[in-house]
C-alpha cells in the first residue's frame, strides 16, 4: 500500500504534516565523528504533538532531540545540537561507545 507514513520519506512526510496544517520541525544529522549509528543527511521529523517519524541516532538521543525540537516549534529559533563522549550527557543519551554527532533542528515555516 502506498501512501502511508511507512512509505513516506521523513522530509515529505514534514511537507505532507505542515500542508495539513500541522506545526513541523525537522532534525537533520550534519556531522559525525567516529562511531554514530546515523550517517549525516539522516532527518527526524517532529511535529508540535510530539509524534515523529525518521531517525538521526536511536535511544536517548532521539527523545532529548524531540524534547529540543518542540523548543524550535514553540519560539521559532534554530538549535544546533552536539552529543557526544566529550559532553556530560554523552552516557545519558546513550554515546559510550565514542562517537560523537551534530544535528541541526529548524522549524518548517
Amino acid at each position: 500500500m502506498t501512501g502511508t507514513s511507512f512509505d513516506l520519506d521523513p522530509l515529505m512526510l514534514a511537507e505532507a504534516w505542515q500542508k495539513g496544517g500541522r506545526d513541523v520541525a525537522v532534525a537533520t544529522v550534519i556531522e559525525t565523528w567516529g562511531s554514530a549509528p546515523r550517517p549525516a543527511g539522516s532527518h527526524l521529523v517532529i511535529d508540535r504533538d510530539g509524534n515523529f517519524e525518521g531517525s538521526v541516532s536511536g535511544g536517548c538521543v532521539e527523545g532529548a532531540v524531540i524534547a529540543e525540537a518542540l523548543d524550535v516549534i514553540a519560539d521559532g529559533k534554530a538549535k544546533m545540537l552536539e552529543f557526544g563522549v566529550a559532553d556530560e550527557t554523552a552516557w545519558r543519551v546513550g554515546l559510550s561507545c565514542g562517537g560523537r554527532i551534530r544535528i541541526y533542528v529548524e522549524r518548517l515555516d
